[in-house]
């Protein structure tokens, strides 16, 4: 890419650039349109983005100019449409990074899946029933084992202890009773 001479900026070329002078105004795109791919080009993703944020410059520029004591110094041209880039960028980026949340109903939390805190509740739960059977009688502990975690057949139980259904019965009534007993005192100590 060539070289760019710097250009003086005076008050005749901001009143040609006013009045819509077409070859001012060519000359003022050529100009700091370089300048501006120049700097976008680092800053934007894409050469469609580059190109609006060009065009806004340049409008937002013109349009000041053209109010009353739009610019003090004619020779600060190039800081004020450096400036008014700027501000452009900055509008870009703030308008990327916007985002709006989703509805509570696009996704929904997966019921199936406990909260962290479920888990943590579940795991102190699980070590309190551990230490409950722990400290129960073996043949209590085994038949509760069989019962409620390996889920053996009630008549299966009877033939393996020798005992009758009735029997059966008692024996869970009381593992149960020493079960909670253990279970509570746990939770109170």
């Amino acid at each position: 890419m060539p070289q760019l001479t710097r250009f003086e900026f005076d008050g005749a070329y901001i009143q040609r650039l006013i009045a819509e002078d077409p070859e001012t105004e060519r000359h003022f795109s050529r100009y700091f349109g370089e300048l501006l791919t120049l700097k976008l080009r680092s800053r934007l993703r894409s050469p469609a983005q580059i190109e609006d944020a060009k065009q806004e410059t340049f409008a937002r520029v013109l349009t000041s100019l053209k109010r009353k004591n739009g610019l003090a110094t004619p020779a600060s041209l190039g800081a004020f449409v450096n400036s008014v880039c700027n501000n452009v960028l900055f509008e870009f980026y703030r308008a990327g990074s916007r985002t709006t949340p989703l509805d509570d109903d696009v996704d929904p939390p997966d019921e199936r899946r406990p909260d962290v805190v479920t888990s943590i509740a579940a795991g102190e739960e699980r070590m309190k029933v551990r230490r409950a059977l722990e400290s129960l009688p073996e043949k209590e502990r085994e038949l509760l084992r069989w019962l409620f975690f390996e889920e053996r057949d009630k008549d299966m139980i009877c033939r393996e202890l020798n005992i009758d259904r009735n029997y059966l019965r008692v024996l869970v009534h009381r593992a149960k009773a020493r079960f909670r007993e253990q279970f509570d005192a746990d939770e109170k100590g």
